[in-house]
């Protein structure tokens, strides 16, 4: 061994060997299969190897590029100018192949946006909050959403906007004609049209465990920019993706009151953000979650697992020979969702075996999809309080109209166990309502 050899086997370690002549080549780009259990249970494990995942890399249309166009005039109203001063026509660089595809409006300039809304574009303008300070509203009466604080049920607090009157008819159009055209990833059942808690608890019925994620600050964390990047992946011009961005986030103002004068609540709300009250966030936030879907749904599928998520729900099952790679698979789990820009709630991860009660949005599935006895036992008191001392003694949270509240939670019942849901009905009928 000469000197060279010495040191590079001090600095390096000694070389790899060689694979046998007979071993078959190694395929890292081969799908990954689900491990199995070995017969022999007093045979020595193999050393688990580490498993890397590369982020998925995001690629661009095909078309060439078109470089945007400089000018010291603004090539139409309302033109967003650089820092140097001048400014750019963004109105190229649409793809009407992508938007016939989805039967999308033709849009490529603010004014054709404005035409499609059938308002003036100085109103579109004002509600995109152009003519404020740094483009952002500084008080709750300049902002077009409506604020509220909500408390968790897990503690913490939650920023419902509602858009005002006039923003929210632009943004139930938006939905209409543009986002319903869209469809989401076949495992996302929340807030898709035909879907519903039921089609997200179904896959997961007589599994041997589930293993449950939620995502923390799941419509905050969906940034202005992933929402014009939804835009531009539907075909629509940098300018046209951006307006309707700005019509369809929110910015706080800087004055927002909140809970015992805490503003570091408030902090992740400050930027452009999908807010949680809109008719358009729903959609928004199942196209922005595309690529988690993609790969949560196919690591899944490796490990011979099932996958589905509700809005911020993320939900495993799967049998028994899937049970002893969980080790493995959470980690994988957990690294895929932070490569996706979005954040867990670890105090909300749960792994669940079929020796307990395993629900799912809601849904029973140990066996078949049923309602949890807690659940129906709570509702069937509230009936019987409301027969013998009258419904005004049980609506504690002042529902506006309590008897279709109760109805719909009767109706719930009825679709996952008919029999309690009869039982539900018949004391519901004996309540005497007032006139």
């Amino acid at each position: 061994m000469g000197l060279l050899s010495i040191l590079r086997n001090w600095l390096f370690g000694p070389p790899a060997a060689e694979p046998e002549p007979d071993a078959p080549p190694d395929r890292s780009d081969a799908p990954r299969q689900p491990p199995s259990v070995p017969d022999d249970s007093h045979r020595p494990r193999a050393k688990s190897l580490r498993v890397r995942l590369t982020p998925r890399r995001y690629r661009g249309s095909q078309r060439p590029h078109v470089r945007n166009i400089e000018s010291s005039k603004p090539p139409y109203l309302f033109a967003f100018p650089t820092f140097g001063g001048v400014f750019l026509d963004l109105s190229q660089g649409g793809d009407p192949t992508r938007l016939e595809q989805f039967g999308l409006p033709k849009m490529t300039t603010p004014r054709d946006v404005a035409d499609w809304l059938q308002i003036p574009l100085g109103h579109v303008a004002w509600l995109t909050y152009r003519f404020c300070d740094s483009n952002r509203p500084q008080t709750p009466s300049e902002s077009h959403y409506h604020f509220h604080w909500s408390r968790k049920r897990s503690g913490g607090h939650r920023l419902i906007e509602a858009p005002k009157t006039r923003l929210r008819e632009v943004q139930s159009k938006i939905l209409r004609e543009i986002l319903d055209r869209v469809p989401a990833h076949p495992e996302a059942h929340g807030f898709v049209p035909g879907r519903s808690i039921l089609t997200n608890a179904q896959p997961h019925i007589g599994q041997r465990f589930l293993v449950k994620f939620d995502l923390e600050n799941f419509y905050p964390s969906v940034r202005y920019s992933r929402v014009v990047a939804i835009f531009r992946s539907m075909g629509y011009s940098r300018e046209v993706a951006i307006w309707l961005a700005r019509l369809t986030t929110s910015l706080v103002p800087t004055d927002l009151p909140t809970p015992g004068q805490r503003p570091s609540i408030a902090l992740p709300y400050f930027g452009r953000h999908l807010p949680q009250g809109a008719p358009t966030s729903p959609a928004l936030a199942n196209l922005s979650a595309l690529g988690l879907d993609i790969r949560l749904s196919g690591l899944a599928r490796s490990y011979g697992m099932t996958y589905t998520r509700y809005a911020d729900d993320l939900t495993f099952s799967g049998r028994g020979r899937s049970a002893g790679a969980l080790r493995e698979f959470l980690p994988l789990v957990q690294q895929i969702i932070k490569q996706e820009r979005f954040r867990i709630n670890k105090a909300k991860r749960r792994i669940v075996r079929n020796s307990q009660q395993m629900c799912v949005t809601g849904v029973v599935v140990n066996e078949k999809q049923n309602v949890s006895r807690e659940d129906y036992d709570e509702l069937k008191a509230i009936l019987h309080n409301c027969v013998r001392q009258g419904p005004d003694s049980q609506n504690r949270y002042k529902v506006p109209n309590f008897a279709a509240h109760l109805r719909g939670r009767i109706a719930h019942v009825e679709q996952l166990n008919s029999a309690r849901g009869a039982r539900l009905l018949a004391e519901f009928q004996k309540i005497r309502w007032p006139s």
